[in-house]
C-alpha cells in the first residue's frame, strides 16, 4: 500500500512542477536569495569580529601585546656553577619550550619572534667621556643578553658579539653590539668600550664589536622593549631641575648572561612570547580574556611556575587589548541586531506572502480536490512534498553560496538560519492551505474591506498583539535603550514592534477614508474614481501582511540609512573639529608664527576660496572670577553660563567646562580677522560667528554703551568668549597679560565653538588690535591641490606643516570591525529596499488576474485603454500612499525610540587617536526616510501601468472564458 502511494505521489510532483515551472522557479530563487542572506549574516558578523580582534592585536604596541614571563636571578645561596648554568642559552631555551607547551588554547605563540635571555632592570651610569651629555648628565645603559640576534638583525659594521671563552660570574670582559639608531645618537663606534660596575665596584669591560640594523624594527623582537632599537632622551627624576639624559641598551652576546649576575643592576631572566592571532576568531575573545587572567594570577600561573620556577611572574597588556575589542563589539552589536531582526522579519513576512500568493492562485484547484473527498492530511502532504522538492535544494544552495562568499565564520549559525528559511517556506503553504480548506467551500465571497466585518476571533487576536506591542514599546521607552548585558532583543525588535502597531491600526482605519470618499465619487459622472475606490476596498493587497512587510522594510531601511548618514556626519564633524577648515597651515610648535610671504603664497593658490589667518595663544591666565556675575548673553550662539556645572581647564587641552567658570583658570586667546573668520564659519558649517562687535580695532574699538576705550594697558578690547570664560570674566572689563600684548577684555558675546582650537575655554578678539599680530595658523576653505599646497608650505621651511580635512577624514575608516559593520548596514538598506519592492509586487500580483478580468469586462462596456490605465493607477494609489505614509511614521518612530540609547562613536570614531569621542546621537536622515517611501509609490504606479498595458494587448476573449468564476 505504501509502495502504491509513493508511486502515485511522484507523478503528482512532476506534473505540478511541469505545469507551473515559472512559479516553482520564482519560489526557488526567492528562497535561494533569502537563505543566502540569512546564512551570510552570522558569518559576516563572525568574520568582521575575528578580523577586528586580529587587527587590534597585530596593530597594538608590542610592549602591550607580548606575554613576558620573568623571574629574578638565581639565589645567592646556590653554587656559582649552578647559577651560571641557569642563565645560559640551553637552560633558557629548555624553559622557553616548556612555556610554549603550557599556553592554553586559544592563546598561541608566534614562535618566530620568541626571545629569551637575561636583562638588567636598573640602568647603569656610563661615565665614558666620549658619550654625549645634553645637559651635563651622563647617559645610562641597560644590558641584555638576548637570543636570536642574528636572526632578527643584519650586521651594518663590525662583527657579531661572541663569547671566545665561557662567560661566568667572574668574567670581566664581554662583547656587545648596538643598533644603528643607538650608535648615531650616542656616538658609539665599533671598538668602543663601556665599563659596567659589579656589586663590588669592579669594572666589567663591554667592547662594542658591531653595529646592527633590525630586520623588522616594528616587530615584537625589537618593539617589546623599544630601548633595544632606539635610545631615548628622558628627564632625570632625581633632579629638582628639568634636566634630561640619554638612555639606551647594549646587546650582549647570547651566552654572556652570567656576567650580569655579578652586577648591582638587578638582572632578571625573561621569556618574551608574542601572540599569534592568525587562528583567533571573534567568539574566542571571552576565552582569551579568561586565559590571560589565569596566566597572570590563577591556575595558569601555577603551571608557568612549574616550568619557569616558583618566583616567575607573567606580565602582559594583551588582556586590556582584548577587553577594548570586546567593548567595541558590545557597543556595535546592538546596532547591528536592529538591522538583523528588522530584515529577518521582513524576509519572513515576504515568504509568508509568497505562500499566500501561491495558495490564492491554487485556491480553486484545492477547493475542488477538497469537495471531491480529498483529506486535509493528503492535500497538505502533497503540498509539503512539492514545496520541499523546490525549497530544500534552494536553501542548501543558498547556504553553500554564503559559505563561498564569506569564507570565514562558524558554520552552524548560518546552517540554522538557512534551514529556518527552508522550514518556514515548506510549512507556510501547507498550513495556510489546510486552514483555508477545513470545510469544503463554494465560490469565494467578496473581500470588501468597506463593508466586511472581521470575525471576533480576528479582532481579539489583533487586540492582543496590539496590547503586547504597545506594552513592549512603553516599557522600552521607560527603561531606555541602553543595555549593559549585551544585545537586548526588546531594543532590537523596536522596528518590528512599531511596524506591527502601525500595521494593525492602519488596516483597521483604512476603510474609513474609503467609505467617506466613495459617497461623493458615486455622484460624479465619471466611473473611474468610484470604480477605483471600490476596487481598492475589495483588493486583498491592502491586508495586514503586505502592509506589515512594507512598514518593516521601510523602517529598517530608514534606520539603516540614518545610521550610515550619522556615521558620515560624525566623521565629517570630527575632521572639521580637528583641522578647523578644509586645510590648515601651522607651525611645528604652538608659538611658531607664519611669515607674511607664506600666507600670501598659500592664499593665492588655485582652489582656495577663503583664507583666514588666526593667532592662537594657549594658557592665558584669567583673572579671578567675578562674584555674583552671571556672565553675558550679549550675542553669539552660546547658551550663557548659568549652569551649576564647572570644569577645570588650563586652556591647553580638551576641556569641557561649561558652567560658572569658577574653576577655569586659563583659556586660549584667539586673534581673528572678523570678516574672513565669519566667512570661514559660514562655509564650513560652524555656528554663525558674531563678527560685528569685533570689527572695530585699536583705541576706537566699538564697545557697549558706557565703556571707554583708552590706549596702553588700559585699552579695552571686545571679546567673544566661551560660556565658562564669559561666566568667569563677567560683564565688566578684565585685565589679561598675554604674549600678544597686555590689555583689558570685555565680553560682548559668547560662542560654543571655535575653529582649530582644541580647548573649550577661549577668548576671541580682533587680531588687528593686538600688539603682536603675526598669525600662528592659516585656515583655508575650498579645494586646493594637495601637492601644490604641500610644496608651497615646504618651500617656506620645514618648521611648517599642512593638515588636510580630507586626510583627517580618511583616518576614521581603519578597523575591520567598523568597516564590516558599515558593510552589513549597507547590505541591510539594500535588502530592505529590495524586500519592500518585492512586497509591493507580491501584493499586486495576488490580484493581477482579477484586474485583467475587470479590464476585459469594462472594455466590452466601452472603457478605453487610457481609462483602464488610470483606473488601475487610482486603485493602487490608496494602498501605496497608506504604505508610504505608514513607512514614514514607522521609520521616524523607530529612530526616535532608539536614538537616546544609540551612540555611533564605536562605529564612526573608535580606534582613532585624538578623535572627538563625545556621543554621536542618531538622528533622522530625510533621504533614507523619504526615498524608499517614494519608491513604493512609484513602483505601485509603474506596476499598475504595466498591468494595464499588458491587459490591453490581450483580447477580451482570452480573459473572459466560459465558466470563469472571476
Amino acid at each position: 500500500m505504501r509502495h502504491n502511494e509513493r508511486a502515485a505521489s511522484a507523478p503528482w510532483i512532476r506534473t505540478r512542477l511541469r505545469t507551473a515551472p515559472g512559479a516553482a522557479t520564482a519560489l526557488a530563487v526567492l528562497v535561494l536569495v533569502t537563505a543566502f542572506l540569512a546564512a551570510a549574516f552570522p558569518r559576516a558578523v563572525d568574520a568582521y569580529e575575528s578580523k577586528g580582534l586580529r587587527h587590534d592585536i597585530l596593530t597594538a604596541d608590542a610592549g602591550r601585546s607580548t606575554l613576558e614571563v620573568a623571574r629574578p636571578q638565581p639565589g645567592l645561596e646556590l653554587p656559582q656553577a649552578q647559577r651560571d648554568a641557569e642563565v645560559r642559552g640551553p637552560e633558557l631555551a629548555r624553559i622557553g619550550a616548556g612555556l610554549l607547551k603550557t599556553l592554553p588554547a586559544p592563546l598561541r605563540a608566534d614562535t618566530s619572534s620568541v626571545a629569551y635571555g637575561v636583562r638588567t632592570t636598573k640602568p647603569a651610569v656610563a661615565n665614558e667621556p666620549w658619550l654625549p651629555r645634553p645637559e651635563a648628565v651622563p647617559p645610562q645603559f641597560s644590558y641584555v643578553a638576548q637570543s636570536g640576534l642574528k636572526e632578527h638583525a643584519t650586521l651594518a659594521s663590525g662583527a657579531w658579539p661572541t663569547t671566545p671563552r665561557e662567560v661566568t660570574s667572574d668574567s670581566r670582559e664581554v662583547q656587545g653590539a648596538v643598533t644603528e639608531e643607538t650608535a648615531a645618537e650616542l656616538k658609539v663606534k665599533v671598538g668602543a668600550t663601556i665599563e659596567l660596575l659589579t656589586a663590588a665596584q669592579e669594572p666589567i669591560t663591554v667592547t662594542i664589536t658591531g653595529i646592527v640594523a633590525p630586520r623588522d624594527p616594528r616587530g615584537s623582537y625589537w618593539s617589546a622593549d623599544p630601548l633595544l632599537r632606539t635610545p631615548s632622551l628622558v628627564p632625570d627624576p632625581t633632579s629638582p631641575f628639568p634636566v634630561h639624559f640619554w638612555t639606551g641598551t647594549v646587546l650582549l652576546a647570547e651566552d654572556a648572561g652570567p656576567a650580569l649576575l655579578s652586577t648591582a643592576a638587578e638582572p632578571v631572566l625573561f621569556w618574551r612570547i608574542p601572540p599569534d592571532p592568525a587562528g583567533l576568531t571573534g567568539p574566542d575573545a571571552a576565552r582569551l580574556t579568561s586565559v590571560i587572567a589565569s596566566l597572570e594570577s590563577g591556575p595558569g600561573l601555577l603551571k608557568v611556575r612549574e616550568v619557569a620556577g616558583g618566583t616567575a611572574m607573567v606580565a602582559t597588556g594583551l588582556g586590556h587589548i582584548v577587553e577594548a575589542n570586546t567593548r567595541m563589539r558590545d557597543a556595535i552589536s546592538p546596532v547591528i541586531a536592529v538591522a538583523a531582526l528588522g530584515i529577518g522579519s521582513v524576509a519572513a513576512v515576504v515568504l509568508l506572502m509568497t505562500g499566500a500568493l501561491i495558495a490564492a492562485r491554487r485556491r480553486s484547484e484545492l477547493a475542488l480536490m477538497r469537495s471531491r473527498g480529498g483529506s486535509l492530511r493528503g492535500i497538505g502532504g502533497r503540498l509539503l512534498a512539492e514545496t520541499a522538492v523546490t525549497v530544500l535544494p534552494a536553501s542548501a544552495l543558498g547556504l553553500l553560496l554564503a559559505v563561498l562568499a564569506v569564507g570565514e565564520g562558524r558554520w552552524w549559525p548560518g546552517a540554522l538560519a538557512a534551514a529556518g528559511v527552508g522550514l518556514l517556506v515548506c510549512v507556510a503553504l501547507p498550513v495556510r492551505t489546510t486552514l483555508q480548506h477545513i470545510r469544503p467551500t463554494l465560490h469565494g465571497a467578496r473581500e470588501d474591506m468597506v463593508s466586511a466585518r472581521p470575525s471576533r476571533r480576528r479582532t481579539v487576536a489583533e487586540l492582543t498583539l496590539l496590547v503586547l506591542a504597545v506594552g513592549a514599546v512603553t516599557a522600552l521607552r521607560r527603561r531606555g535603550t541602553s543595555a549593559e548585558g549585551g544585545t537586548d532583543l526588546l531594543v532590537s525588535a523596536a522596528p518590528v514592534l512599531v511596524a506591527l502597531i502601525a500595521a494593525l491600526v492602519l488596516v483597521r482605519l483604512y476603510p474609513l477614508p474609503l467609505r467617506l470618499a466613495a459617497r461623493p465619487m458615486a455622484r460624479l459622472r465619471g466611473a473611474i474614481g468610484f470604480l477605483s475606490l471600490a476596487r481598492a476596498g475589495r483588493s486583498s493587497a491592502g491586508g495586514a501582511l503586505p502592509l506589515l512587510a512594507l512598514l518593516l522594510a521601510l523602517a529598517t531601511a530608514a534606520f539603516g540609512g540614518s545610521v550610515i548618514a550619522g556615521i558620515g556626519d560624525a566623521r565629517d564633524d570630527a575632521a572639521l573639529a580637528s583641522v578647523g577648515a578644509d586645510a590648515r597651515v601651522s607651525g611645528a610648535s604652538e608659538r611658531a608664527t607664519l611669515p607674511d610671504a607664506l600666507v600670501r603664497t598659500v592664499s593665492d593658490l588655485d582652489g582656495v576660496r577663503n583664507a583666514a589667518p588666526i593667532r592662537v595663544e594657549y594658557g592665558v591666565a584669567l583673572p579671578e572670577a567675578v562674584a555674583g556675575d552671571g556672565g553675558t548673553d550679549a550675542g553669539g550662539d552660546g547658551d550663557g553660563a548659568g549652569s551649576d556645572r564647572a570644569g577645570t581647564d588650563t586652556g591647553t587641552g580638551n576641556g569641557s567646562a561649561v558652567g560658572s567658570g569658577g574653576d577655569v583658570r586659563a583659556a586660549a586667546l584667539v586673534g581673528v580677522d572678523p570678516a574672513s573668520y565669519a566667512e570661514l564659519a559660514r562655509s564650513t558649517g560652524l555656528p554663525a560667528f558674531p563678527a560685528a562687535p569685533l570689527k572695530a580695532t585699536g583705541a576706537s574699538a566699538s564697545l557697549p554703551e558706557g565703556t571707554k576705550s583708552e590706549s596702553g594697558p588700559e585699552r579695552v578690547l571686545p571679546a567673544i568668549a566661551s560660556p565658562a570664560v564669559a561666566a568667569r570674566l563677567g560683564k565688566e572689563p578684565q585685565a589679561v597679560d598675554t604674549l600678544s600684548g597686555n590689555f583689558k577684555v570685555q565680553v560682548v558675546g559668547t560662542a560654543s565653538r571655535v575653529a582649530s582650537v582644541s580647548t573649550t575655554n577661549f577668548l576671541i578678539v580682533n587680531s588687528a588690535a593686538l600688539e603682536q599680530k603675526a598669525p600662528t595658523t592659516l585656515l583655508l576653505t575650498g579645494a586646493p591641490d594637495p601637492g601644490k599646497l604641500h610644496a608651497a608650505v615646504e618651500a617656506g621651511g620645514k618648521e611648517y606643516a599642512v593638515q588636510l580635512r580630507s586626510e583627517e577624514r580618511a583616518r576614521y575608516v581603519n578597523t575591520p570591525m567598523q568597516a564590516g559593520a558599515e558593510r552589513i548596514y549597507l547590505a541591510a538598506v539594500a535588502a530592505g529596499a529590495g524586500y519592500a519592492l518585492l512586497a509591493v509586487l507580491l501584493s499586486l500580483l495576488q490580484t493581477a488576474p482579477e484586474r485583467r478580468t475587470l479590464l476585459a469586462r469594462l472594455r466590452t462596456m466601452g472603457l478605453t485603454t487610457g481609462q483602464g490605465r488610470r483606473l488601475l493607477a487610482f486603485e493602487a494609489t490608496p494602498q501605496a500612499l497608506l504604505a508610504a505614509g505608514g513607512g514614514l511614521f514607522t521609520g521616524w518612530a523607530t529612530i526616535a525610540l532608539l536614538s537616546p540609547g544609540v551612540d555611533l562613536v564605536p562605529l564612526a570614531l573608535a580606534g582613532v587617536a585624538g578623535s572627538d569621542t563625545s556621543p554621536v546621537v542618531l538622528r533622522t536622515d530625510l533621504w533614507s526616510l523619504g526615498l524608499p517611501a517614494a519608491g513604493v509609490v512609484a513602483l505601485a504606479a509603474a506596476v499598475a501601468g504595466v498591468q494595464a498595458w499588458w491587459a490591453s494587448r490581450r483580447g477580451s476573449i482570452t480573459e473572459l472564458r466560459a465558466g470563469d468564476s472571476r
